[in-house]
């Protein structure tokens, strides 16, 4: 009798329905921490904005010009630079060199630290610089005011990238993930009790972005220095100092790829800008493309199980494996696509809503929930088959 259930379990695995569960378990196993922590961070942004879009549609037409083109500049040319702190950690710890991960951790924030100081300018002249690109004088002014409130931002951006691809390059992604999702409970609970609570408006949405941003960073930073990277993290040390060049060189061809491929969607929102209403226009196309970008970090995720799993295979010579792999991270992907298609498609109204008051708002986010629904869509193919 034994036997017998034995040969019909080995059947079970066998089938598959087996094999989709099998592989599918090792897909959440990798994916599962990335994308906690990518849809947390994003949404700490996405949150703000749903919260300053409340104040009023000036705010929120100026919170989205800088945060969507003038963020998601520095992001991209920081977290570009970073990425060579993830391919140099990487290799030191495959080949055994852990006090090397330590070293390049620390070149990265000297890089990176000057880097952010040099696009602080750009912050506190941003209410000239969108009046020169011809933006409405109201909403640039705001937009100046809203943008210094993002320079402590920029530096969190140095800290928290470098040590989530130095953490990564170990294997410790659960860390991050909880560190992220511990940040984003901490900046809701906050930015409800400054801005409705105390109602302190901007100021209010803007300290809980900062604090909540730097406490995921401070847990970090203890997670690093209380002997938890005990032979990867040794202390600061001056060989950070040396050969910075060839560091330079690799963080900066990151830098300006990763910049330019998150900077062509930010034109759309500075385009919307010269419409005849600028200040709902701005809104309506930050808030899909906010809307977008959120859900695209679900996928990005897919993306390194997609990554991690298809190396696996061809690692060990199994290239059938791979593919069947490929399929299942891709079939998962998209069925949550679809969910997400659809939802967009029948509360496409409802959803502004969230974010504004504004009728005139909601109309336009209502005008575009087609054109995000299908964005959307795309969004759970194209970066499972990329990570091939």
């Amino acid at each position: 009798m034994e036997d017998r259930l034995l040969g019909t379990e080995a059947k079970d695995e066998g089938s598959l329905l087996g094999k989709v569960w099998a592989e599918s378990k090792k897909i959440w196993r990798v994916t599962f921490p990335a994308m906690l922590a990518g849809v947390t961070t994003y949404g700490v942004f996405v949150v703000t904005q749903a919260f300053v879009g409340h104040i009023s549609d000036t705010e929120l037409a100026a919170y989205a010009l800088i945060q969507i083109i003038g963020l998601r500049f520095a992001n991209g040319i920081i977290l570009g630079m970073s990425s060579a702190t993830e391919t140099l950690c990487g290799q030191a710890f495959g080949a055994e060199q852990y006090h090397m991960l330590g070293i390049y951790l620390q070149r990265s924030w000297i890089i990176n630290l000057v880097t952010a100081t040099i696009l602080v300018p750009v912050f506190v002249y941003s209410s000239s610089i969108f009046k020169l690109l011809g933006i409405e004088d109201e909403v640039a002014e705001a937009t100046g005011y809203i943008a210094l409130w993002f320079i402590p931002i920029i530096y969190y951006y140095v800290f928290f990238f470098t040590i989530q691809m130095f953490l990564q390059s170990q294997l410790k992604n659960a860390i991050i993930g909880w560190l992220c999702t511990i940040s984003f409970a901490i900046h809701v609970l906050l930015s409800w009790l400054f801005v409705y609570v105390l109602d302190w408006g901007i100021p209010g949405a803007m300290s809980a972005l900062i604090i909540s941003s730097w406490l995921g960073v401070i847990g970090e930073f203890v997670y690093m220095f209380g002997g938890w990277c005990e032979s990867t993290w040794t202390g600061f040390t001056w060989a950070a100092f040396a050969n910075l060049w060839p560091v330079i060189k690799l963080s900066m061809s990151s830098g300006i790829m990763l910049c330019l491929e998150l900077w062509y969607t930010s034109v759309l929102v500075l385009l919307a800008g010269y419409m005849t209403n600028a200040t709902a226009a701005i809104s309506a196309f930050s808030i899909c493309l906010n809307i977008s970008g959120w859900e695209l970090t679900i996928c990005l995720g897919f993306l390194n199980g997609a990554s991690v799993r298809v190396s696996n295979e061809l690692g060990r010579g199994n290239a059938e494996a791979a593919m069947f792999a490929i399929k299942v991270i891709l079939g998962t992907s998209i069925s949550i696509g679809v969910v997400f298609w659809i939802l967009c498609l029948v509360f496409g109204r409802q959803i502004a809503y969230t974010f504004t008051s504004e009728e005139d708002v909601a109309e336009e986010v209502s005008s575009l929930s087609v054109l995000l629904a299908f964005s959307i869509l795309l969004n759970s193919v194209q970066p499972v088959l990329s990570g091939k």
